[in-house]
């Protein structure tokens, strides 16, 4: 099992200060990795999106800043912060930010 990386341990920290957005991207930051999980935060500008897909795994969201859009199976979601969702393994989704989005995403594999 690898350790987490990319970030400070033993200190206290707010996690959406630990990724910055850009301008007209979807930008990531990997915190852990291995067969079982990926840990990773994700930053969206406003009106970028990872467009529909399907994960080998449960995948975790919790919203740390903005406001999100989150589709299962041609449902919508919208999220904001402090709020979560668990896209199931195997379902088409998309994350789109409504606006200016943070959130940290957990796939349970």
């Amino acid at each position: 099992m690898n350790g987490m990386k990319n970030i400070d341990k033993a200190q206290v920290l707010v996690l959406k200060e630990q990724i910055g957005y850009q301008k007209g991207q979807v930008v990531s930051k990997t915190l852990a990795q291995n067969e079982a999980l990926s840990v990773t935060l994700f930053s969206f500008d406003k009106d970028e999106e990872i467009s529909t897909h399907e994960s080998g795994g449960d995948a975790f969201v919790t919203c740390l800043d903005g406001v999100g859009k989150i589709t299962i199976d041609g449902a919508e979601y919208e999220l904001r912060e402090g709020e979560s969702i668990v896209m199931p393994a195997g379902h088409p989704h998309a994350v789109y930010g409504k606006e200016r989005f943070k959130m940290l995403l957990v796939v349970v594999f």
